[in-house]
C-alpha cells in the first residue's frame, strides 16, 4: 500500500515537473506582444488599437475559413491586445515580460505554490487535454458572429454639427444566395469522414505517465466538422461571397473627427446561423472657412473697423443657425471675446449645446489718402493719456523699471 501511495505521489510530482518545464518552454517560445501587433514599445494606446484591428481583420476566421495558421495568429493578436490594451497589464508586461502572467510563479510577484492544473486557466485545459484529461472542445457547428466592417467617411462642418443621414457603399461578406450559405449545390453538407464531425483529430500515445493526447484541427474540413461533395459554382464551396451594397446610416449630431459610430448588424454575415457583425464608421470633419471647433464650443473671429471699435456698434455675427445681432461697446479692444449662449455644437451623448465664442479683430485702415491722414493726425493731437489707458500704463511700467 505504501508503495502504491508513493507511486501516486511520484506520478503527480512527475506531472508537475513535466508541466512546469513545458510551460517554461511555451513561455520562451511566445512572441513579443509588440511584435505580434507590429508596433513599437513607445506606441500610443490609439496606435495599438488601430494595429490590433488591422491584424485581427487580416486573420479573422470568418475571412480565412479552414486556415489553421490564420486562426492561430488571430488568437495571438487577441492575447497581445488583451495585455497591451490594458494600461495596468501593459505596465506589468513592460517590466516583467511574459513572466508577469506566469501563474506557475504566482504571477509577477512570485512565490505561489502548486495548486493544481485548474490554476493555469486555458493552459491548464490544454495540459489536461494533452494528458487525457479531456479539456474543453469547441463545437465546430456552433453559431459564430460575423466580423466587423470598418469604414471612414468625410463630413462637412455642418453635417457633423447637426447630424446627417448618409448612404455609403460597403463590401460585405454575405451568405451565397445560390446555395443558401451551405457551399453545396444541393444545399447539403456531409459529416467529415476524417474527424467524424468533431472538427479535431486526437492522437493518443501511451506513456509511463499515462495517456498523452495531441489535438489538432482537422485538415480535411478545416475544423468545421462537415465537408461539401458538390461545391457551389458561385461561391466555390465557401458558402460566402463578397458583395458591394449600399446602406443608409444616421450620423448623430455633435460627432467629431476620429470618433467612431457603431451600426449593429450591418457587418459581415455570421456562420452557422450566428449574428452579423457590426459596421464601424469613423468620421473625418472638413475644415470650415469661418468656424473652428473645440468640443462643443464654436470659435469665430469677427473683423471690425477702428471707428466701430472706438465708438461702438451693432454688428451681424454668423452662427451655425444663421446671423445674430451683437452689440460692440465703445472702446472695444482687439482680441476682446464675446459669448453667444447655446450657439455651439450639441454634445453627441447628451444633446446639450455648447456656446459660440467670437473674438474681435480690430482692422487698422490701410492706403489712406491725404485727407484721411490729415484727419487722423488731427485726431491724434486731440487724444491724451485718458484715451489710451493701456499705453499710459505700459510707459509707466517702463519708467519704473529703468529707475531701478
Amino acid at each position: 500500500m505504501q508503495g502504491a501511495v508513493c507511486n501516486i505521489r511520484l506520478s503527480a510530482f512527475a506531472y508537475y515537473i513535466i508541466f512546469r518545464k513545458g510551460f517554461e518552454f511555451y513561455m520562451a517560445q511566445k512572441r513579443d506582444y509588440y511584435e505580434v501587433l507590429g508596433v513599437s514599445k513607445g506606441a500610443s494606446d490609439d496606435e495599438i488599437k488601430k494595429a490590433y484591428r488591422k491584424v485581427a481583420k487580416k486573420y479573422h476566421p470568418d475571412l480565412n475559413p479552414g486556415n489553421a495558421e490564420a486562426e492561430a495568429k488571430f488568437k495571438e493578436a487577441n492575447e497581445a491586445y488583451e495585455v497591451l490594451g490594458d494600461k495596468e497589464k501593459r505596465q506589468k508586461y513592460d517590466q516583467f515580460g511574459h513572466a508577469a502572467f506566469d501563474q506557475t510563479q504566482g504571477g509577477y510577484g512570485g512565490g505561489a505554490g502548486f495548486g493544481g492544473f485548474s490554476d493555469f486557466g486555458d493552459f491548464g485545459d490544454i495540459f489536461s487535454s494533452f494528458f487525457g484529461g479531456g479539456g474543453r472542445r469547441r463545437n465546430p457547428n456552433a453559431p459564430r458572429k460575423g466580423s466587423d466592417i470598418e469604414e471612414r467617411i468625410m463630413l462637412t462642418f455642418e453635417e457633423a454639427a447637426f447630424g446627417v443621414k448618409k448612404k455609403i457603399k460597403i463590401y460585405r461578406v454575405e451568405d451565397c444566395d445560390a446555395c443558401g450559405g451551405t457551399g453545396s449545390k444541393d444545399k447539403k453538407r456531409k459529416q467529415c469522414p476524417t474527424c467524424h464531425g468533431t472538427g479535431e483529430i486526437r492522437r493518443v500515445t501511451n506513456t509511463m505517465l499515462g495517456q498523452m493526447v495531441n489535438t489538432t484541427t482537422c485538415s480535411t474540413c478545416g475544423g468545421t466538422g462537415t465537408v461539401v461533395e458538390n461545391p457551389c459554382s458561385k461561391c466555390r464551396g465557401k458558402g460566402k461571397i463578397k458583395r458591394a451594397c449600399t446602406v443608409e446610416i444616421n450620423i448623430p449630431a455633435g460627432i467629431d473627427t476620429n470618433e467612431t459610430v457603431s451600426f449593429r448588424g450591418l457587418g459581415n454575415h455570421g456562420f452557422n446561423g450566428g449574428p452579423k457583425g457590426d459596421l464601424l464608421v469613423t468620421v473625418v470633419v472638413k475644415r470650415h472657412d469661418l468656424f473652428m471647433r473645440n468640443g462643443t464650443e464654436v470659435f469665430c473671429k469677427i473683423p471690425i473697423t477702428f471707428v466701430q471699435a472706438a465708438l461702438g456698434a451693432e454688428i451681424e455675427v454668423p452662427t451655425l443657425n444663421g446671423k445674430v445681432k451683437q452689440t460692440i461697446p465703445e472702446g472695444t479692444q482687439n482680441g476682446t471675446r464675446f459669448t453667444i449662449k447655446g450657439a455651439g455644437i450639441p454634445n453627441v451623448r447628451t444633446g446639450i449645446k455648447g456656446n459660440q465664442i467670437i473674438e474681435i479683430v480690430v482692422e487698422v485702415p490701410q492706403r489712406l489718402n491725404s485727407e484721411q491722414k490729415a484727419a487722423l493726425k488731427k485726431f491724434g493731437e486731440l487724444t491724451n493719456d485718458t484715451n489710451h489707458k493701456q499705453q499710459k500704463t505700459f510707459f509707466e511700467k517702463v519708467k519704473e523699471n529703468f529707475k531701478k
